[in-house]
């Protein structure tokens, strides 16, 4: 009895200590509202735009609308929301040299102060003409092309870049290169192209269709490509990469849904960046990709301004979760021309994961990663848990910084019969 008084007298001191461990992140929380904690103000949002276009719920729900009435310039945007005069005089130097557009959809999300993460991702900065460090390519895609459209890094996979068309064009892209004047699909010839070197190529057994936006073709063109990936044995599973889930969730129609669901295995990878883009439109579109069968995954950037919180990070991946949404990559941005920005020091980005690993569920922590220069390939960056080899055993420390040693009893057994 007495030891059963102690094991309880221990544990209600842990969980003290446990409790005491989230008491910020607790505090901090409210001050980070998701979309669904915020459907009033963004459902006033979406009435002044339906106001402004003169529109009603049946127009609000094509996607095809929101596609057709991007905002691409200052005169209407001041109309839709407040701009201040240095905003508006970036955006007009701005859209001298890149390219930008907004969904309807995904300007309801903004709020009116200019460091909202959603204005800073979809509104042009001065800061875009400032960069002195930046490329146009740092991935080296066009040097890894070895057909139309086709990026391979890998041994086993590779990427077919269907389409430079997006629902809105972020302003940290990493192919803004690619964005152009015109909106405009790969060619029939150009896929086709794509699909024969897979064909030829048998140890390709994973391919990602992405863009742009892999969501932006159309059903039947979308259909005919999942159809002839079926039909190559050796590909056992398809990618995608859209960010339609986000910026744009009326895209996810029955009848894509339908198409998606008679050619599983699919993946779908999109990228949620802040809670505020987790909203009720948002979690159906990803509740019917769900029910297609479709597995879903997050590919978040880590962006100056928008997400470079432990807590932001935190309650960002917490949310995804909650809409079954895996998170599964944290990037680094990448050191593109325009965008850099958005860069954060690596340091920051080991921080936001030493504030994740042990203060949430494995499932909320993703991988951070950063992408070699010229095409190497994306690198794991983890904050340092394997502090040393000590004969037998190893050196561990916990997520609360303590320090164990654990016995490496595989290599004592291995050393002992040899």
């Amino acid at each position: 009895m007495e030891e059963d008084k102690l094991k309880k007298e221990a544990a209600s001191i842990r969980a003290a200590e446990l409790k005491e461990r989230i008491k910020d992140y607790l505090e901090a929380k409210a001050s980070i509202p998701s979309g669904l904690e915020m459907v009033e103000e963004i459902e006033a949002n979406r009435r002044r735009i339906m106001a402004y276009f003169g529109i009603g719920e049946s127009e609000w729900a094509d996607w095809r609308w929101h596609i057709k009435n991007r905002v691409t310039s200052v005169e209407v945007l001041e109309k839709l929301i407040p701009l201040t005069q240095e905003e508006k005089e970036a955006i007009r130097r701005v859209e001298r040299v890149y390219r930008w557009a907004v969904s309807p959809y995904y300007l309801s999300l903004m709020g009116e102060d200019p460091s909202c993460p959603i204005r800073r991702q979809a509104l042009p900065s001065a800061a875009e003409l400032e960069d002195k460090v930046g490329s146009l390519d740092p991935m080296a895609e066009e040097w890894t092309s070895p057909a139309p459209g086709i990026t391979r890094r890998y041994p086993d996979r590779l990427i077919i870049n269907v389409t430079n068309r997006c629902a809105m064009y972020c302003r940290h892209c990493q192919r803004r290169r690619n964005i152009g004047e015109v909106d405009r699909d790969r060619t029939r010839w150009e896929l086709e192209e794509a699909l024969e070197y897979i064909r030829q190529n048998k140890e390709i057994r994973d391919v990602l269709l992405t863009g742009g936006d892999a969501l932006l073709l159309s059903d039947s063109v979308l259909e005919w490509l999942l159809t002839e990936l079926d039909r190559i044995p050796h590909v056992e599973i398809k990618r995608i990469g859209t960010r339609v889930p986000v910026t744009l969730p009326q895209r996810i129609t029955d009848n894509l849904c339908r198409i998606l669901a008679k050619h599983p295995p699919i993946y779908l990878n999109t990228q949620f960046n802040h809670p505020r883009e987790i909203t009720r439109e948002a979690k159906a579109a990803c509740d019917r990709l769900a029910e297609a069968g479709v597995v879903l995954g997050n590919q978040a950037v880590l962006l100056r301004g928008v997400n470079n919180h432990p807590f932001i990070m935190r309650k960002l991946n917490q949310e995804l979760l909650k809409i079954r949404v895996r998170p599964y990559y944290l990037f680094q941005a990448k050191l593109v021309k325009g965008t850099t920005h958005f860069v954060t020091p690596i340091e920051e980005g080991i921080e936001i994961m030493e504030h994740l690993r042990g203060y949430t569920s494995g499932l909320a922590v993703p991988t951070y990663i950063i992408n070699a220069p010229q095409g190497l390939g994306k690198i794991p960056v983890l904050p340092q848990y394997l502090l040393a080899f000590d004969g037998d055993h190893v050196v561990l420390r916990t997520w609360e910084n303590k320090i164990v040693r654990y016995p490496n009893i595989g290599r004592k057994r291995e050393t002992e019969t040899a």
